[in-house]
Parts: C-alpha cells; structure tokens; sequence
C-alpha cells in the first residue's frame, strides 16, 4: 500500500519535537539530539522496509489467500522491545549517576516503547486475516473471530489502526503494513461498490408495461 500522511506526520513531528525540547532550559541537558538521531535512523530503516512489503498476500489451501506481518511490523515490535530493555537496562545500571530529569525521561520512553511493542504485536503480528471467493476471517491475538460474507460489505475506510471492512453484520480492521494489505483493500473495495450497484438496482421502480412500449 502507498505511504499515508500519518507515516509520514508522525516520525517529523517528533524529531521537531525533540529538537524542539533541546531549547527549553529544563530539558536542555537531556540528550534529545540523540533522540532525534535513532528516530531518523528507524524511520530510514523504517522507509527502506516499506519499500520491499509484499503487495500480493500468501495463497493457502482451499483457495484461501491470506495476509502476512511484513518485515515492517517485525522490526518496529521487536526493535521497540529490544530499545525498551536496553534503555531500562542503562537506568538501573546507572541509576545513581543520573538526575531525576533524566530517570523520569527515560522511564516514560521505556513506558512509551513497551507500549508500542505490545499495541504492534496485538494488532499486527499476532492476528490472522483471510479471504476466499465467498467471505473474509479475521482472528485477533485473543482468539476473537469476525466473519463477513462479501455480499455484506457496504464500504472500506481506512483509519489510524489500518484499514476497516464494514458489513451488515460486523467490521474486520486489519493492519496496512501486512503483506498483500493493498490486495485485500482493493478487492474489498470493489465488492462494497458491486454491492451498493445491485442494491441500487434492486431499489429503483420497475417501469409499468404500458411505459415499456
């Protein structure tokens, strides 16, 4: 799938954040310059992983095709985590030697970190999300199960938790840094406008006989 604003807003409004905070006296001691740095350096790692996601999905049996975690998701959770331990690792190691500034800073990122990696795995890494000819199964990390039939979609949307399929019976949001992301919101797109034309149609008054001749 394409690059959305977000991807883009989000990393250049925290490295202007950062730089940002290096000029206010209370913060200014912080090492926010190196902050910014691994920010730019993920966000390039980020970029270059993006480029090489799948855009087709897997095919499985029973002619099921099926989305995968790409490297992006792989990267982003386990990096997340693995930045997380090492920043609480130095804190506890060097807790003494450092001001308060600095162990409340570097709490609330270890905080902000594991949060990440967990809301990545939950949503990305750990779900499953499939399709056939007839309907879409998607399978989150706690087991809950949603099954949408493609003569229900009504409409596909995406949003800040990725893409949404919306049904009459139910809605199926599945991450847009999946492989074949884009294939599936592209096929859900047109069986939503398949389905509004033949509702269309089913709506519109038939014409009498006699208007016929």
């Amino acid at each position: 799938m394409p690059l959305r604003w977000q991807e883009v807003a989000l990393p250049l409004f925290t490295i202007a954040l950062l730089i940002g905070l290096k000029y206010i006296p209370a913060t200014a001691h912080l090492p926010l310059s190196r902050a910014a740095g691994v920010v730019a350096f993920g966000y390039a790692a980020f970029l270059a992983l993006r480029i090489i996601q799948p855009e087709e999905a897997m095919v499985v049996d029973g002619g099921w095709a099926e989305l995968r975690p790409s490297m992006v998701e792989y990267f982003a959770c386990y990096g997340a985590a693995a930045l997380a331990a090492v920043l609480l690792f130095a804190v506890i190691v060097m807790g003494s030697a450092a001001d308060t500034t600095q162990l409340v800073a570097t709490y609330i990122a270890v905080l902000l970190l594991a949060a990440g990696a967990v809301g990545i795995g939950l949503a990305g890494l750990f779900t499953n999300t499939s399709w056939n000819n007839r309907q879409v199964k998607h399978r989150t990390a706690l087991g809950r199960e949603t099954t949408l039939d493609w003569s229900d979609v009504r409409s596909v949307r995406p949003n800040w938790r990725g893409v949404t399929i919306f049904g009459t019976t139910g809605r199926i949001t599945f991450s847009q840094f999946h492989g074949g992301a884009g294939q599936l919101a592209k096929h859900a797109a047109t069986r939503a406008m398949r389905n509004a034309e033949t509702a269309t149609k089913a709506l519109r008054p038939k014409s009498p006989p006699s208007e016929r001749r």
